[in-house]
Formats: structure tokens, C-alpha cells, sequence
């Protein structure tokens, strides 16, 4: 394949591009952010669940607690009809029945008080506990939230630097003949990023083989303006000034 000096130069220009393209679009998806959400994502989850967890702790301690406050208001109501009845029976008998039911019954509230009151500590703590959770999964929120910002703002300069390089790419690849340019496509591919590559001082800069022998001497022997390809890596090899042919 023959094409010009010039020609063959922009493959190295096109070249550049595209090794800056792959660059670029790898930092988008390794952006540090993109590891830090989905550490957070996970995080969050977590929280979720303990947040779960807790509200349903709490409201099995005050069901419980309502069940004692129920308990206790049938012994208040209990110790307000004896006593009711107390001050109005004239029969001994009655007396002694009430005053041994008045007993029990304030040793039972006495109980149910001490009860409610290691129960309405429990909620408390139990409240505090989904306190300090919540504060979590907020502080988490606003996190990510700062997190989502910043990488927006990263994403937003290399997609700018996506759009200026294809553009620079386009106008490069536009000069360039179709059937190097197609030559040059295909060997981007097969050879993993590696299709031009300049000969410095008798060097490929694509495998950084030196050329010796039949080799150099078949390099020394084309036409500048003859498509040339690495003996080791198959890249077209761009002959300038630099060379040292």
C-alpha cells in the first residue's frame, strides 16, 4: 500500500487521539466516586435494615408499655371502688375483705409501676437508639448526595474532553485516505490499541523492538511513501527524521 509521508504522519496524530480517547473514557468508569457510592449504597442498606430493626423494637416496647398502662389504670380504677366502698360499708366484715383487697391491690400497682417505669426505659433507650440511626442515615444521604454532585462534575469534564478529542479525531481521520484509514481501523483492533507506531532510532515506539538485519535493511530499502509494518507487532511503522535510517 502506498501512501505519503504526510499521510502516513497523521496515522501517528490519529494514533494519539485514540490512546487519549481509551484514557479517557477508562477514568470515566473509574472514577473514584463510582467505587465510594456503591461503598455507600451498601452502607446505607445496613442502615436501612438496623432502622427497620429498631422501629419494630420500639413498637413492641410500647405495645408492651400501653398493655402495663392498661393494667395499671384497672388496678387505679379497682382501688378507687374499695376505697369508694371503704368509706361508705358499716360491716366489719366488709371492712376487713376491702382492706386486704387494698392491699394487694397496691402491692400489685406498686409492681406494675416498677414495671412501666423499667419498660418506659427500655423505649427510651430503644428511641435513642433509632435517634442516633436516623442521624446516621441522614449524615449518609447527604454523603452520597455530595458524592452524586462531584462526580457529575468530573463526568461533565472528561464527556467535554470525549467530545473535543472525537472532534479532533474526526478532522485527523477526514485528511486521511479510506483505505489506509480503513487498514488502520482493523489493526487498532486486532493489535489491542497498537496500529501506528513511530520508528525512533531504528526502534518501534508501539513494542519498543529495536530493528536489526534483514529487517532494518528492508526499512532502509522502501519508498517513503510504502505502508511499512512492525516485524513484532504488526503496527504500521511511521518513518521520520527521527528514525536514524
Amino acid at each position: 500500500m502506498k501512501a505519503s509521508p504526510i499521510e502516513q504522519k497523521e496515522l501517528l496524530r490519529l494514533q494519539a487521539l485514540d490512546i487519549r480517547l481509551q484514557q479517557v473514557d477508562h477514568q470515566t468508569r473509574a472514577l473514584a466516586q463510582h467505587a465510594e457510592l456503591t461503598a455507600l449504597a451498601g452502607t446505607a442498606d445496613k442502615t436501612r435494615m438496623n432502622l427497620t430493626t429498631l422501629h419494630g423494637e420500639v413498637e413492641d416496647v410500647r405495645l408492651e408499655l400501653n398493655r402495663i398502662e392498661s393494667d395499671v389504670e384497672v388496678v387505679e380504677k379497682r382501688i378507687k371502688r374499695d376505697d369508694e366502698r371503704l368509706q361508705t360499708t358499716s360491716s366489719v366484715k366488709d371492712v376487713q375483705a376491702l382492706d386486704t383487697e387494698l392491699a394487694a391491690l397496691r402491692k400489685r400497682l406498686l409492681a406494675l409501676e416498677e414495671i412501666e417505669i423499667a419498660v418506659m426505659e427500655r423505649l427510651e433507650e430503644r428511641e435513642s437508639a433509632v435517634a442516633v440511626v436516623e442521624a446516621e442515615r441522614d449524615a449518609l444521604a447527604a454523603r452520597v448526595e455530595e458524592t452524586e454532585t462531584s462526580r457529575d462534575a468530573d463526568l461533565a469534564t472528561l464527556h467535554r474532553q470525549l467530545e473535543e478529542l472525537r472532534r479532533d479525531r474526526a478532522v485527523i481521520a477526514g485528511t486521511i485516505a479510506p483505505d489506509l484509514a480503513s487498514l488502520y481501523e482493523k489493526l487498532f483492533v486486532s493489535g489491542h490499541g497498537n496500529a501506528a507506531a513511530l520508528l525512533r532510532q531504528r526502534t518501534c515506539s508501539g513494542c519498543t523492538i529495536t530493528l536489526t538485519g534483514s529487517d532494518l535493511e528492508s526499512v532502509r530499502s522502501s519508498a517513503a511513501d510504502e505502508v511499512l509494518f512492525c516485524p513484532d507487532c504488526g503496527a504500521i511503522l511511521v518513518r521520520t527524521e527521527e528514525s536514524g535510517i
